[in-house]
Parts: C-alpha cells; sequence; structure tokens
C-alpha cells in the first residue's frame, strides 16, 4: 500500500499532522507514506522515520514570482513528482481549496473533509471520498480521524508524534541545565511581554538553570539579545535549522513558548512544555501530547511568571 498524505503548512498544523503517520504504520505496517508539504517545513516530516518520499511544494514563494520562468519551472517539477507514482490513497489532511487542488494532481483516489468540515467547504468538490469530523475536535485529534475514515482503521490512544532527536553537544551551550524559552510568533499580539520573559529568566537563574534563547529574524534576534542582556547566564542560540533546534530542544529540561510551531516541536519531542497563549485561545491548538504540558492563558489572558514558574516547577520536580 502506498498513501500519500496532503498537509503543505504551516509548521504547528505540519507537527500536528505527525500523529497520522505512526497511526498508518501501526495499522498498515508495510505501507509506504510519502508526504506533500511546503518546502520550508519538509525537515518536520524528515524527522519521522515513518515518512517515505517528500513532495516539497512553494505555494506562497510562487504566489511572489509569478512572471518569473523559474517559478513556472518549479511548479512543473512539482507535477511530475507528485505524478510519478500510483498511490492507493491521497489524503488531504489540510481541508483548504489549494491542497484539495494538489490532491487532486496526484495519481490515487482523493480524500479529505466533507464541506461542513473542511476549513474551506469549496475543497471537498475535489474528493473521491468525504468524511464527516466535527470542528469542536482538537486539530491533532481532526487528523487522525479522518485518516482513520479514510483508510479504515480506528484511531484510538494518546497521540504518538513518531519523532525523536539527540540532545544537541553545541560548544555554546551553557554548562548546567538549561530550559528553552521560545519567545518568537508570527504576530505581536500573540508575544509574552519582555518583561515577564526576564522575571522567568531571573527565578530560573537563582534556581541554578540557564535559558537559551533562539530566534531567526533580525527582529528576533534584537528580543533575545535585549532579554540575555537582562537575565544572568542566559545564552541566545545561533541562527539554527530545524534539525539543530530539535537537538536544542532534546536536551533541554524544558521549554517554554508562545502560541508558535516550535513549541509544539517541543511537546511531539515529549520535552515538558508551558505553551503561552495572549490573544488566542488553545482548546482546539493547545500543545497536545504524552509529557508534561501545559496550556496557560487565552484570548486577552497574559500567564504571569510566577504562573509559568510553578508549572516548570511541576515538570522539573
Amino acid at each position: 500500500m502506498r498513501i500519500l498524505i496532503v498537509k503543505t503548512s504551516s509548521l504547528g498544523d505540519v507537527i500536528h499532522n505527525l500523529p497520522v503517520v505512526s497511526d498508518i504504520r501501526r495499522h498498515f505496517p508495510n505501507a509506504t507514506v510519502d508526504w506533500c508539504v511546503e518546502d520550508s517545513f519538509a525537515a518536520i516530516p524528515r524527522l519521522h522515520p515513518g515518512v517515505g518520499k517528500i513532495i516539497p511544494v512553494a505555494v506562497r514563494r510562487w504566489r511572489k514570482n509569478l512572471l518569473r520562468m523559474g517559478s513556472w519551472r518549479e511548479m512543473a517539477e512539482f507535477r511530475r513528482g507528485l505524478q510519478a507514482n500510483s498511490y492507493d490513497a491521497v489524503v488531504d489532511t489540510q481541508g483548504l481549496l489549494k491542497s484539495a487542488l494538489m490532491a487532486s494532481q496526484a495519481n490515487g483516489p482523493t480524500l479529505g473533509y466533507a464541506a461542513d468540515s473542511a476549513r474551506e467547504p469549496m475543497a471537498a468538490r475535489f474528493y473521491d471520498r468525504k468524511f464527516n469530523v466535527s470542528r469542536e475536535l482538537h486539530a491533532v485529534v481532526r487528523n487522525r480521524r479522518l485518516a482513520a475514515a479514510a483508510l479504515g482503521y480506528t484511531a484510538d490512544g494518546e497521540p504518538d508524534y513518531g519523532i525523536e532527536a539527540a540532545p544537541a553537544g553545541f560548544a555554546w551551550l551553557p554548562h548546567r541545565p538549561y530550559v528553552v524559552f521560545l519567545t518568537a510568533t508570527s504576530r505581536d499580539d500573540k508575544l509574552w511581554p519582555e518583561a515577564n520573559w526576564l522575571a522567568l529568566g531571573q527565578q530560573l537563574n537563582a534556581q541554578g538553570i540557564s535559558a537559551v534563547l533562539p530566534g531567526g529574524s533580525p527582529v528576533e534576534r534584537e528580543r533575545t539579545s535585549r532579554l540575555v542582556a537582562g537575565i544572568p547566564g542566559a545564552v541566545a542560540a545561533p541562527a539554527m535549522n530545524i534539525p539543530d533546534l530539535a537537538a536544542l530542544l532534546a536536551g533541554g529540561r524544558a521549554a517554554v513558548g508562545v502560541d508558535t510551531g516550535l513549541t509544539h516541536l517541543a511537546v511531539a519531542l515529549k520535552v515538558p512544555t508551558v505553551a503561552l497563549y495572549t490573544a488566542t485561545d488553545p482548546g482546539l491548538t493547545g500543545v497536545l501530547g504524552v509529557g508534561f504540558h501545559r496550556n496557560l492563558g487565552g484570548k486577552d489572558q497574559i500567564p504571569s511568571p510566577a504562573a509559568v514558574l510553578a508549572e516548570l516547577q511541576l515538570a522539573l520536580g
């Protein structure tokens, strides 16, 4: 059996889809599971040993460069990649018009959400078979139930993200236990106040624990520099790719993160995690896993440093 999963973006959504691969491989040990994903997030499914071929797509980049011949060549190469194999099932767990169109170009029957279950109801027009899955379920549960209905098994038990990472041995790491601070997110209203990060970092330092702060963009790196300057023993991580970030998280005692995909990655790696929500409700998209994890805050609710520290102390024992 050969199965293609279509889940292209974003980082957190791709991570939420990893348990689908574990479920499929558990019920069909000899199945080959390929995955169509945005090239910027392709490193996530590569972490799962049950994933076969990665078919990268670059819709975000192509939209910005439609007049470039290179974009059209990449699109043609993408279609060839989709059609290179015949599939017993093409399962679109994204539920968007763009993902349904991609799925429809693959060689195999397309399966996805019914119109009243899909994020974009028009997507259902492109599926050969459609399934109703409640939109009131957590995103991880929805992915698992759709794939189970499409392929004829029951998605039971806790979600198994199926990924591991060896703890990092970077020379720049602090020479004592550390907690990873994931301070960056896609929207300013999702940020946790810098004063709170400073207070939490100072309290952890007093307990002999360092804070390590990754940052990617110039704005993120400016923030981490400010925070590191105010937290004794803290370290600003250099620019890192997804595998290195996974190794950094795996070596930490815990992670504290805002509403961002890397916070979900920490939970997927079974790192004790406290997730901070300030502008969104974590009910359907908060962190979910089998290890220690907590969702704090919500829409217009800002968790206090004391509340975060209390959860960390439970996690760290």
